[in-house]
C-alpha cells in the first residue's frame, strides 16, 4: 500500500513540486527544499523532505514547534501548511521506507528527548506522512500556541502527552480500513474542509476522548 499509494501520489503531484519551489525562492531567499534529522522506527534517525515553509535557519532564531501564525512562516508557506503540499517530498521517504502513509508523526529529536517510556513505545511504529495524532494536532492544538509565550514548553506540557496516547492507542487497533479512511480525511483537510462531520470514526472518537 505504502509503494502503490506513494508512487501513484508522486506520479499525479510531482509536476507541482517545480512551480512550488519557484514560488518559494521567489518569496524568500534560500533552498525550496527543506532537510530536517528526525527519529524513525526503533530511534534510527533519517533525513526526512520537505517544500520549504519558513525563513532559512529558523530552528535557529524559533521554538522547535509554532502556531498557525508563527511569524518565521513566509507567505508562500502559509499556503503550503494550510493545503499540506509542502509534505509532498514526503512521499520519496515513504519510497525510501523511511516513513509509512499513515503512521505517528516523524518527530524532531528534541522533543523525543522529552518522551516517557511509555510513549518511547511509538518509536516501535513507523511514523506516518498522516495520522490520527498529526491531524488532531492540526485540527484542534495548532492554534493554542499562537497564544503563549514559550510554544515549545507548552507544547511538551499540555499537547505532547495526549497527541502520542492517540497514536499510541491508534497503533494497538489499527486497520488498512481506518487507514484509508485517514488517508481521505486528510485529503479533505488539504481542500480546506475541515469539519468534523467529514471526519473518520477514527478521528472522531479520538477527539471525544482526547485528555483535557
Amino acid at each position: 500500500m505504502d509503494i502503490v499509494g506513494s508512487a501513484a501520489a508522486l506520479a499525479v503531484l510531482s509536476p507541482l513540486v517545480p512551480i512550488v519551489a519557484a514560488l518559494i525562492k521567489v518569496d524568500s531567499p534560500g533552498p525550496a527544499l527543506f532537510r530536517q534529522r528526525r527519529i524513525g522506527r526503533d530511534g534510527e534517525p533519517f533525513e526526512i523532505l520537505k517544500l520549504r515553509t519558513m525563513v532559512v535557519d529558523a530552528n535557529r532564531i524559533g521554538p522547535a514547534v509554532g502556531g498557525r501564525h508563527d511569524p518565521r512562516v513566509t507567505r508562500v508557506g502559509r499556503m503550503l501548511r494550510a493545503t499540506k503540499l509542502d509534505e509532498l517530498p514526503q512521499l520519496y521517504n515513504v519510497l525510501r521506507g523511511d516513513m509509512t502513509l499513515v503512521g505517528p508523526r516523524a518527530e524532531v529529536p528534541e522533543l523525543i528527548e522529552h518522551y516517557n517510556p511509555e510513549q518511547l513505545g511509538i518509536l516501535a511504529v513507523t511514523p506516518g506522512l498522516t495520522g490520527v495524532g498529526q491531524l488532531y494536532f492540526t485540527l484542534y492544538q495548532a492554534n493554542e500556541l499562537d497564544d503563549v509565550l514559550d510554544p515549545t514548553d507548552h507544547h511538551i506540557r499540555h499537547q505532547l502527552g495526549p497527541k502520542v496516547g492517540l497514536d499510541l492507542a491508534y497503533a494497538a487497533n489499527r486497520s488498512w480500513r481506518s487507514d484509508l479512511a485517514l488517508i481521505a480525511y486528510t485529503l479533505v483537510v488539504m481542500a480546506g474542509l475541515r469539519g468534523e462531520r467529514f471526519a473518520p470514526a477514527a478521528l472522531r472518537r479520538v477527539r471525544q476522548n482526547a485528555p483535557r
